[in-house]
């Protein structure tokens, strides 16, 4: 039989690993003063509210950081045209996108793979076809919408 003081310590450790196990795996907060003087150029906008970022937000930006300095200039060229369209949306168009994103990253790797090689075909297309076919899906009503996904689907199936 287990002692009540060795009962009670017994029971403080399981009760406190998980809280342990949390504490390692978090990642520490980063003072903004700690940041590099790149880091300062790139994080600016986020100044004022650096420190109140979650630990974990923190690492992730330093890490986009990082991303960053390893594109060549006209990859960089492409994402600040993007980021400038992205800034250009209404917040709901904002949300918008980012719930197809998260509806695409819930799909099968396979499907992702699929849907993303569907895509750069129809970027080969001359962009006059890649308008009329545009124009067209505009067209249908959200029925006919509909019919031709549900139809695509059964024949995936």
């Amino acid at each position: 039989m287990i002692k009540s003081g060795m009962k009670a310590w017994l029971l403080a450790v399981w009760l406190l690993l998980p809280t342990a196990a949390l504490a390692e795996a978090a990642p520490p907060a980063v003072p903004w003063d700690a940041l590099s003087s790149e880091e300062h150029r790139l994080l600016a906008p986020l100044r004022e509210r650096w420190d109140s970022l979650p630990p974990a937000r923190q690492q992730a930006l330093r890490r986009g950081v990082e991303r960053w300095r390893s594109l060549d200039p006209e990859e960089r060229q492409r994402l600040r045209k993007r980021f400038q369209a992205w800034k250009q949306l209404s917040p709901e168009q904002r949300a918008r996108a980012r719930q197809r994103f998260q509806r695409f990253m819930a799909l099968p790797p396979a499907e992702r793979q699929r849907l993303r090689e569907r895509y750069q075909q129809f970027r080969r297309l001359p962009p006059a076809r890649r308008e009329a076919l545009r124009e067209r899906w505009r067209s249908l009503s959200p029925q006919q919408r509909q019919r031709i996904i549900e139809r695509r689907l059964q024949r995936r199936r």
